[in-house]
């Protein structure tokens, strides 16, 4: 057991103090302010920018002003109204860890994502990370904290173009990231071209990016250098646990609940008592959420299912069991639901 998460001494997993959509907790002189400029820019009209979020022209002036999820999402929404608002999601990239010192301090990936998961709500408060090490590969999950929804999309553009940018500068060549994203494929896809490159998969199972686990410890010094030339074949293959970030969002904190939990086969009358409410005003908190009960829970379990029937040794019927499926054709039925394919495709 983790010693750093807070559980009965039965192993349960109590929920922790969480933000929702509506807390502000964005300092607006970071990247929320960075995209609003951007999109001035770019032809925006400022109060249009700024509509139905609550915020207007002069608040921008305070240096304590902070945007709620549900704020940012309104903005990125009003951006996306302009035919050239898609854009902005791959320009903003410079701007998301320009402002954190702490992350220059690492000298390979598994640093760097250490590192930026400690401080992850200030870089990327939308989207939070869940690492699941694969035989050869590092998979990230990006997880909706607040229910992003049909914006998605943008949020994943900005984060996966601000990781590939920033980690090319510091290693001194481009590293071989390959994006899963479970949307089609848009029609302004020569933006991904250009910022993402080729390795772009539409349509995928989950939200992800990955990465072989070779490229985790290799020195990030420029490229050619006796340094680098020699760490490439020394390369610690082991890997340190990767820590949670404190505070999180509410859906966040359901899904970290469930996921944590799933041995227990949390329901919703449970899982409602533990966050300390009823059913139906964890239902309506969900709804406000863009989300439900179900949906979580199928989430929790299908990022389960798949870290699990990726390990060799664990039969799709002992899955189905840890996952409280009546049957392995049960679980196969799911999965498909879940992924559009049967587990035995992976």
């Amino acid at each position: 057991m983790n010693p750093d998460i807070p559980t009965t001494p039965d192993g349960y997993y109590l929920p922790q103090a969480w933000r929702e959509i509506d807390t502000a907790f964005v300092h607006a002189d970071g990247w929320p302010g960075n995209l609003i400029k951007l999109a001035c820019t770019r032809g925006h009209q400022e109060h249009k920018l700024l509509r139905n979020t609550g915020i207007f022209l002069q608040d921008l002036s305070h240096k304590a002003l902070q945007f709620s999820a549900a704020q940012l999402l309104q903005l990125i929404g009003n951006i996306l109204k302009h035919p050239a608002g898609h854009e902005l999601a791959f320009l903003l990239c410079n701007d998301l860890f320009t402002k954190s010192q702490t992350l220059e301090n690492a000298n390979n990936v598994h640093e760097f994502l250490e590192l930026f998961t400690k401080d992850s709500y200030a870089i990327s408060p939308l989207l939070s990370p869940h690492f699941h090490y694969e035989k050869e590969r590092l998979v990230i999950y990006w997880q909706d904290n607040f229910g992003a929804a049909s914006l998605m999309p943008f949020l994943l553009e900005m984060i996966f173009t601000a990781l590939q940018i920033y980690t090319r500068r510091r290693a001194g060549y481009q590293l071989p990231w390959t994006y899963h994203v479970s949307h089609h494929k848009p029609a302004y896809i020569e933006q991904y071209q250009v910022h993402l490159g080729t390795q772009v998969l539409f349509n995928a199972r989950s939200n992800a990016m990955s990465i072989a686990r070779t490229e985790l410890y290799r020195s990030w010094n420029p490229p050619g250098s006796a340094t680098q030339i020699a760490q490439t074949f020394t390369i610690d293959t082991t890997h340190q646990k990767i820590i949670a970030p404190p505070m999180r969002g509410f859906l966040h904190e359901i899904y970290y609940y469930l996921k944590t939990n799933i041995h227990h086969n949390p329901h919703l009358e449970k899982t409602a008592q533990d966050f300390g409410m009823s059913s139906a005003s964890l239902k309506r908190k969900l709804q406000k959420h863009n989300s439900s009960f179900q949906q979580q829970f199928d989430q929790a379990r299908k990022h389960l299912a798949l870290d699990w029937l990726s390990k060799e040794g664990i039969t799709q019927e002992e899955v189905a069991q840890h996952l409280h499926f009546y049957d392995a054709a049960n679980l196969r039925r799911a999965f498909k639901r879940w992924t559009g394919q049967l587990p035995g495709k992976l």
